[in-house]
This record gives structure tokens, C-alpha cells and sequence, in this order.
């Protein structure tokens, strides 16, 4: 019951490893703002079975690339929630594979803008609330590709992701003296979700599953578990820290 009436935001969170967050922090009994850019009819399902279970939900529409969207965002949750405790910076995607030499300039920074502009935009608008708080917690979502580099075609995101997890290291520092905790999750081959359902063929996921030590892709589940444990070590001493989800494929 750790995290029963904690205030809890979360980017994407009406579809795929957001959609299993969400329903992860409801199930815990928190309060939660779900952000979502396309997928309104999920959202308001997952706001429904919050307010089912008697705790207060809300859902918001944005494009997060837009400084103006992020910082209303961050003021209607904190708005119909009275505040935030927990952060979930979810939001992100590969667009589109392209290789070193096919990739355009508009192409390049719309990746960086939707993975980190926007994370830094969200981040940026909720650190005044979440110091409020004695204890508070970011976790953001990167991705195995910010440690390996990807496959093929995704040279833009696989840096996107890499500097998050630097970014996660910075803002631990940063922001530890005001009692804010920063750490991220490092997600690998989830199946099940429109990410690798749209930018990943059967072929491939069978062959990154052949060299995946525990014999397995992950679900959404996996990493929505991962999350919330993260979120709910209130007074811990866990800050600053990528906790991967690979099956280890990564283990360093």
C-alpha cells in the first residue's frame, strides 16, 4: 500500500508500457494524471476504473515537443490532484527507422524533441511541486538501445536514449537535496506494445529473443512493475540509477 493516495503523472500512459503503468499505479490506489497524445478513448477507460475504485483521475491531451502544452499539463494534474508525488516521463518513440546517412536535420530533432525536449519540458514545469513534497520520485523510460546503440535504423533514438540515462544521472544530483529521487528503467524487447508491433518484424524479435539469456521477450508488465517500485522507495537510497529490463541481454 505504499503508494495508496500518492499523486502520480504519467506521460503516455494510455497505451502500451504506459497503459500497464497506469493500471499498476491505480491497482496500487494512487491518484493519477494520464497524459496521453492520441489514444483518448484508453485513457478515459483507465480514468474510469480509477474513479471506480474511489481515488481521483483525470486525463489530459498534449503535445509534449511544445514547451506551452508540457507546462499546462503539469497544472491541470496539479490542479485536480492538489499535487504531484511521482513523475513517470514515459513518453517517446523511434518515429521512424533511418540510417546515418538517410537521416534529415527535421528528422533528427523531431526524434530528440518527442524522447528528450519533452521529457526535459515536463521535468522542468513539476520540479516546484514535487519539492513540496518531503519525499518525491521521478522515473524516466529509456531503453536498452541507449546502452547498445540499437539496431540498424535507429541511430537517432538509440542517442535520444542514451542521453536520458545521463540526464537521469545529472537531475539525481541536482535535485537530491530537495528530497527529489531520479532514476530510470531500461526496457529491451517488449512485445505486446504498438512500439515493437509497428517498428520490429516477427524475424527480428526472433532473433533478439534467441540471444536473450533468459529464453523470452518482456511484456509491459515487466517494466510497469519495475516502475512503480522505483516510484514507491520513498526514503530510500536508490537515486541516479537505470534499473534494465532485459532478460540479460545487458548486465553491466
Amino acid at each position: 500500500m505504499k503508494l495508496k493516495g500518492k499523486n502520480v503523472l504519467i506521460t503516455a500512459g494510455a497505451q502500451g508500457i504506459g497503459e500497464a503503468i497506469t493500471r499498476h499505479f491505480i491497482e496500487g490506489g494512487a491518484n493519477v494524471a494520464i497524459h496521453y497524445f492520441s489514444s483518448s478513448k484508453s485513457a478515459k477507460e483507465l480514468v474510469k476504473d480509477a474513479t471506480s475504485k474511489g481515488q481521483e483521475a483525470i486525463s489530459l491531451s498534449g503535445d509534449l515537443t511544445k514547451e506551452e502544452d508540457a507546462i499546462s499539463l503539469v497544472r491541470n494534474a496539479v490542479s485536480h490532484l492538489g499535487g504531484i508525488d511521482i513523475l513517470v516521463n514515459n513518453a517517446g518513440s523511434l518515429v521512424a527507422r533511418n540510417l546515418l546517412g538517410d537521416i534529415e536535420t527535421d528528422f533528427w530533432h523531431k526524434v530528440m524533441d518527442v524522447n528528450l525536449t519533452s521529457m526535459m519540458f515536463v521535468t522542468r514545469a513539476a520540479i516546484e511541486h514535487l519539492a513540496k513534497n518531503e519525499n518525491s520520485s521521478v522515473v524516466n523510460l529509456a531503453s536498452l538501445a541507449g546502452r547498445k546503440g540499437g539496431h540498424p535504423g535507429s541511430l537517432a533514438y538509440a542517442t535520444s536514449k542514451g542521453a536520458i540515462l545521463t540526464f537521469t544521472r545529472a537531475l539525481a544530483t541536482e535535485l537530491g537535496g530537495k528530497g527529489i529521487r531520479v532514476n530510470a528503467v531500461a526496457p529491451g524487447l517488449i512485445l505486446g506494445t504498438s512500439f515493437h508491433d509497428t517498428h520490429t518484424t516477427k524475424e527480428s524479435a526472433q532473433a533478439t529473443i534467441a540471444g536473450i539469456p533468459i529464453g523470452k521477450a518482456g511484456n509491459a508488465a515487466d517494466v510497469a512493475r519495475a516502475v512503480c517500485y522505483l516510484a514507491s522507495e520513498y526514503d530510500g537510497f536508490i537515486t541516479g540509477a537505470t534499473l534494465d529490463i532485459n532478460g540479460g541481454v545487458y548486465n553491466m
